[in-house]
């Protein structure tokens, strides 16, 4: 199954992703409230610090994410999202994966995320947890409540 999807840096010009992202945030804010919301939008993950992935299949949009550097040795799994038709089809594995990948190659010894708590949220902590993240104490800004959790996995 990992074969199927393309998985390719991506600028975050083109039409797709951005329908994708914005879908992404309107889900975030439809299942958390405003100030629990940690998303970010198109122009934060553009800079220089988040390194932002698409994966395809053929010529559809299946999933992205993105990796965000927090200091030398540690990163962030940030955007996650698999395209509704492709929930369930491995493509957030896919992306996952990657970033894992990306991450073990860029010498960091530790990711973390940020997630909701919310039941719409279950999906996405099963497959972190399939991959060895664990709920930890809040990072960053980050404060862990009835509606958010953070995550990490020592690489």
């Amino acid at each position: 199954m990992g074969d199927r999807f393309t998985i390719i840096r991506d600028d975050l010009t083109g039409a797709a992703i951005t329908e994708l992202l914005a879908l992404h945030l309107a889900e975030m804010h439809r299942w958390s409230p405003a100030c629990k919301v940690h998303a970010m939008p198109a122009e934060r993950l553009r800079e220089a610090d988040v390194t932002f992935y698409s994966a395809w299949d053929g010529g559809a949009l299946a999933a992205c994410g993105a990796l965000k550097e927090l200091r030398p040795g540690r990163g962030e799994l940030k955007s996650m999202r698999a395209a509704p038709k492709f929930r369930g089809q491995g493509a957030g594995r896919a992306i996952l994966v990657h970033l894992m990948t990306e991450a073990r190659n860029r010498g960091y010894t530790w990711l973390g995320l940020e997630t909701g708590n919310a039941e719409p949220f279950l999906p996405a902590r099963k497959l972190y947890e399939s991959f060895g993240f664990r709920e930890c104490p809040a990072f960053g800004e980050y404060v862990s409540d009835d509606f958010s959790i953070c995550m990490e996995k020592h690489l």
